[in-house]
């Protein structure tokens, strides 16, 4: 299923973390990319991730495909199989 905005991104574990999708939308080649949002423990506020990779440095490319990878700045690549979605 397509992901939208609201999904996340899992890896669990210890110490376990999330990131979630805020905004979705397509760049100049129709490729679906997304702003992408984290918050740290003890709870904090969410913030938007920044990269140099990324485009315009917050628009991250999305993980489409089973093997595809989403790669933040501040944690491992998590991969297409950890996003999960609210009921």
């Amino acid at each position: 299923e397509p992901l939208q905005a609201g999904d996340f991104f899992v890896a669990p574990g210890f110490p376990g973390h999330a990131v979630m999708l805020l905004d979705l939308a397509e760049d100049h080649s129709k490729r679906r990319i997304a702003l992408v949002g984290q918050g740290f423990m003890p709870a904090e506020e969410v913030h938007v991730l920044r990269s140099r990779a990324a485009i315009d440095a917050v628009w991250f490319p999305l993980p489409e495909e089973a093997g595809e990878s989403l790669a933040t700045p501040s944690w491992e690549a998590f991969p297409r199989s950890s996003a999960r979605r609210f009921p």
